[in-house]
């Protein structure tokens, strides 16, 4: 069986599924019964330093966002950090952390951001036994509004000096959180690469309001007539939490900076292809909350198989691995050409394909009587629409055509994929020529 043990920064767990810090993660007894039902480590929620207490609302904390079959496809949250009071956190904390020493346990922090109060919350926690330290530069609701949070993660000068902060006043690693509410992810993590972080995790909620009531005309969740801005989670900001990870993972100045991944993880897939993008562990927050704890034993297994079938043996070994095959689109093999085929002993004549098509893509299919579609080459583009849209998988593929052939729709000769990286149309070619 493989193994699915991972040391992220010097931090040890059995496998690379943590809890991300939010409300799972708020208390001893959930952990408790995170660590029982499996998970490898957990972020515990956010703490603040001690000042004006943190008081959440007391109406409606969130919005979701449904597919058409009630699945949660996100969550926006206007819940703040913790408001329990600090003492009893790290009490618990060390209490979970001597009971479960072979789990990661990592403390989440947010505080003003000065100096002192990042020393003296620092030395607060240590002798908690805590693995180490998050950042939460993220968070764009509430907190930011007083300067803390994404109103931090957004200026990658702050990222940088409040990391060095944290580096000179404590020895344990840290993680820094970063915003996705940001036009270049790349920034802020060299920002916190400069300050000394050991890793980042990412990404932290998007800013979002998920919906309005039409009655009251006020935003969801609503509070007494009055709505806001929250963050927003999971499967749905899966896509653009992928392309962050990957900006950071394949940027020359981040390339070996630790990831810890986090966005819409519901699957082992959904890990399997945080690791493969450049992250060496994954942290989940909206399926626990959608389907409990035990989710984490359906994705241990299920990565745990996948890796056997591949022959891997180790979590390192997936991690990083599709970084080489992302690229910029202008890099793209412009010599491969392929052409949608439908399978005629799968398909079920509902018309999906053809109705795309037709009046959306570029009227490449055929409908035949009896209802027997069939794709046009001379029109197919190969933009893999009617993929998407058909019911029945695998009744729709795309296959290359093979090389030497003619393009009916171009009436160009296909090339020679191989050798793309030195055709002469290849950009990177033509500029190294100029």
């Amino acid at each position: 069986m493989a193994n699915l043990a991972t040391n992220f920064i010097g931090i040890k767990s059995p496998n690379p599924f943590w809890l991300a810090s939010a409300p799972p993660t708020d208390k001893e007894y959930n952990v408790r019964r995170a660590f029982e039902a499996g998970w490898g480590g957990v972020v515990w929620k956010t703490l603040g330093s001690e000042g004006p207490p943190v008081v959440n609302v007391n109406g409606p904390r969130y919005g979701v966002i449904h597919a058409g079959d009630r699945r949660v496809m996100g969550i926006n949250n206007i819940e703040l950090i913790t408001d329990r009071p600090l003492e009893v956190n790290l009490r618990e904390i060390k209490m979970v952390k001597r009971d479960w020493p072979d789990r990661a346990l990592v403390i989440s922090l947010m505080v003003p951001c000065d100096e002192d109060s990042w020393k003296d919350i620092l030395h607060r926690i240590e002798d908690t036994g805590a693995d180490g330290v998050e950042l939460n530069f993220g968070c764009p609701h509430g907190m930011a509004e007083r300067g803390m949070g994404s109103a931090v993660g957004q200026v990658p000068e702050y990222i940088e000096m409040v990391t060095r902060w944290v580096k000179t006043h404590s020895r344990m690693p840290c993680i820094v959180k970063l915003t996705p509410n940001i036009t270049d992810i790349r920034r802020p993590a060299e920002a916190a690469r400069r300050g000394g972080a050991d890793a980042v995790s990412l990404i932290n909620t998007i800013n979002s309001i998920t919906s309005v009531n039409l009655d009251t005309f006020s935003p969801e969740p609503m509070i007494d007539g009055k709505g806001t801005h929250g963050g927003f989670c999971g499967p749905a900001v899966k896509p653009i939490a992928l392309h962050m990870v990957a900006e950071i993972a394949r940027n020359p100045e981040t390339a070996d900076l630790p990831i810890s991944g986090i966005g819409g993880v519901t699957t082992w897939r959904d890990a399997a292809e945080f690791l493969a993008l450049g992250a060496g562990n994954v942290q989940v927050c909206t399926a626990a909350m959608t389907y409990g704890f035990k989710i984490v034993q359906e994705m241990i297994s299920g990565l745990s198989q996948y890796m056997d079938e591949k022959g891997f043996t180790d979590v390192a070994q997936i991690s990083r691995r599709a970084v080489p095959n992302v690229t910029d689109w202008q890099y793209l093999n412009l010599n491969y050409v392929t052409k949608a085929r439908i399978d005629q002993d799968l398909c079920i004549k509902c018309g999906r394909c053809y109705a795309a098509c037709e009046d959306t893509s570029h009227q490449a299919i055929w409908m035949h009587p009896g209802r027997v579609f069939e794709v046009n080459d001379a029109e197919c583009v190969a933009c893999n629409m009617c993929v998407n849209v058909c019911p029945v998988e695998d009744c729709i593929s795309m296959e290359p055509m093979a090389q030497g052939t003619t393009d009916p729709r171009t009436g160009k000769v296909v090339g020679d994929y191989a050798n793309w990286t030195t055709h002469p149309n290849n950009p990177s070619v033509r500029e190294a020529a100029e």
